[in-house]
């Protein structure tokens, strides 16, 4: 446990009672943009690995295992930045030709499979994922593309920070396509016809809280329904071409946008097209370029998230590798750092958790007992994963690194192992799902709930201190690692995850009078969050409604497995709940996540939640009055 500073008192504000120590001394590293409980574990976890990994970059010395000696062989392509330097944007130009070399948006259409497999820019984004009704397979989903700037909401004209954002990305773009050997001339008209077509998607696109309602994005139509929102481009044969038959039907993720295609990709617009794909792909390839260019293409993400200085040479090289092998990566690091007994411990813990989740759901007094039983259905179907997987995906031993020694390069292996993943991709369509494959990567300090597939995942970097220890009091260990256990079954009961069977299945197991009642409970949980001051502007209870709803349940629940064990300390509990949401960011990455992040800022999730919960009060004597306090009718418990 952290001291506390008794200077301050927790009937003023928990979070800077436990953390004002911390903020105090604590330093973002200049390469990021935040600091705090989940990135200093992620810091040190990489700091681990690259210096594991470094022994061999050294020593050319070959790993014994072929996927993770491939991870090597590409990590140091990513390093050699002199031979980056030497090659500066040479690599890139081809790529750029092939896009200025189009005529007409009927050639771009033949293309287009060819492209989709290699990640190449695109108007629209085609991808193989779970289907939402029958989520035992996988089905086609179409989606808009991703714009210049974090959200729509940027491209308000009363946005002053989309205004300074544009004229970063305009300076940024102008070096860049500079180097790729653009005159001014030539490089402005480029970046002025992509500005006005990013522009042209930004009304039809989805803003960070549209994007949070997964139900919103399930439109099914079928292929000559989809085929019929392009006059231009051959919906019907990219489709087939990319998997070999013609689907049926699809899964349309943003239908406004689609519904706009006809109007946005249309002949006069293809120069401003094509100029758009040059942005897309210059910024795509640049962080496999010089050093001199990775560090201006690094510009805008570092003003937009208030970062001192763009990513450390050392760091983007592993990130680059990482990319493509970050399982071989997790599994080497769960392997070698992550116990059995810790593995075991934790799963007892999981397990004790869903025991009191079922408690919970039988001791419930607003449903009724046919929605009840669906609940307690749902959570005993519940997947559990604790560390790492049993098995690594196949498409890893596809990814083999050609040296440099044979003719290889950073960016030659990097674009055939996209196309290696864009081809297994694709090759899922109408095949079954695997419920047991990872989604994240072992060494993430991370957790998450899948709603498609009805499972949990603890990936074995989270499972540490202060989140986890075996050296910690159980009190401790529930308000953390516990508290995160729970937060993530009750994703399976939140707003989105409520919609979803047992097996995943998008089907509505609700009484109706039931439903009624939650999604009044789902309201008083955005009223409680809406409007709340941070930074320079005020959470959107709306965006972050999910996530407080599972922190709600994730810490009730929490605080009841505490209590059931011998030696239970409260305060311990409730500290180390705060202990685990201690941040310090810059403004910008601030206002940045007020935009754009589902979760709700770290220091409310530490000081409203606990607010809900009776034995707060008690423990640390807030009473009527103290900031802390919350009047009993106003506290709200859903699950």
């Amino acid at each position: 446990m952290k001291a506390k500073d008794s200077s301050l008192t927790p009937q003023n504000d928990f979070y800077e009672y436990v953390n004002a120590k911390w903020l105090e001394t604590a330093e973002i590293p200049a390469d990021k943009p935040v600091t705090g409980c989940f990135k200093q574990l992620a810091e040190e976890v990489e700091q681990l690995l690259m210096t594991d990994f470094e022994g061999y970059l050294q020593n050319q010395e070959d790993h014994p295992e072929p996927e993770l000696n491939h991870f090597i062989n590409f990590y140091r392509l990513a390093t050699d930045y002199k031979q980056r330097d030497l090659a500066g944007a040479t690599p890139l130009l081809p790529y750029l030709a092939e896009i200025e070399q189009l005529t007409n948006l009927e050639q771009f259409s033949k293309l287009l499979p060819k492209w989709i497999l290699e990640s190449r820019p695109s108007p629209f984004s085609l991808t193989i994922d779970v289907d939402m009704k029958q989520t035992n397979q996988h089905l086609f989903f179409a989606s808009a593309p991703q714009l210049f700037l974090p959200d729509k909401t940027y491209y308000d004209t009363s946005n002053e920070s989309g205004k300074k954002l544009r004229n970063v990305f305009t300076d940024m773009m102008l070096q860049l396509l500079k180097f790729a050997g653009k005159t001014e001339e030539q490089a402005r008209k480029i970046i002025k016809e992509a500005i006005e077509f990013d522009a042209l998607l930004a009304p039809h696109s989805k803003s960070s809280e549209e994007e949070a309602d997964i139900l919103a994005s399930y439109n099914p139509q079928t292929i000559n329904e989809f085929a019929k929102n392009s006059s231009y481009l051959d919906f019907t044969k990219i489709v087939t071409d990319l998997v070999g038959e013609t689907p049926t039907d699809l899964i349309m993720t943003d239908l406004a946008y689609f519904q706009a295609f006809d109007k946005i990709v249309v002949p006069e617009n293809f120069s401003k097209l094509k100029s758009w794909m040059v942005i897309v792909e210059t910024r795509r390839l640049s962080s496999y370029l010089s050093e001199e260019i990775r560090q201006t293409a690094g510009l805008f993400d570092q003003a937009t998230s208030g970062s001192q200085q763009v990513t450390k040479q050392e760091k983007a090289a592993y990130y680059l590798a990482c990319h493509y092998f970050d399982q071989i990566i997790g599994n080497y690091y769960a392997r070698r750092y992550f116990g059995e007994e810790a593995k075991q411990d934790v799963l007892g813990m999981v397990e004790k958790m869903v025991s009191v989740y079922e408690k919970r759901l039988v001791a419930n007094t607003w449903l009724n007992d046919a929605t009840k039983n669906k609940a307690i259905i749902k959570l005993n179907k519940l997947g559990i994963q604790v560390g790492y997987p049993d098995k690594l995906p196949a498409v890893y031993k596809k990814f083999i690194t050609i040296p440099a020694e044979s003719g290889g390069t950073l960016l030659s292996n990097a674009l055939r192992f996209e196309h290696i993943r864009q081809m297994d991709m694709f090759a899922r369509y109408r095949k079954p799902v695997d419920r047991l494959e990872w989604e994240m990567s072992p060494d993430m300090v991370n957790a998450y709930y899948h709603p498609f597939k009805n499972i949990i995942v603890f990936p074995a970097a989270i499972l540490q201190a202060p989140f986890y220890s075996l050296n910690q009091s159980s009190s401790a260990n529930y308000g953390g690692i516990g508290a995160v256990i729970a937060h993530e079954i009750s994703h399976a009961f939140d707003n989105n995850g409520a919609s979803f069977d047992e097996y995943g299945n998008l089907s509505n197991w609700w009484l109706d009078e039931d439903l009624a009642y939650f999604k009044n409970l789902a309201q008083k949980m955005i009223l409680q969050f809406d409007g709340l001051p941070i930074g320079s502007g005020t959470v959107n209870g709306t965006l972050t409604v999910s996530e407080n709803i599972a922190d709600a349940g994730g810490l009730s629940c929490a605080l009841e497995a505490a209590k059931s064990e011998r030696e239970v300390d409260l305060d311990q509990f409730f500290t180390n709940w705060a202990t685990i949401w201690r941040m310090k960011a810059s403004a910008e990455y601030t206002d940045l996540l007020l935009t754009i992040d589902v979760h709700a800022p770290n220091k409310l999730r530490a000081n409203i939640q606990p607010q809900n919960l009776s034995e707060f009060y008690t423990t640390f004597n807030i009473t009527e009055g103290d900031p802390m306090f919350t009047a009993p009718e106003q506290r709200l418990t859903i699950w």
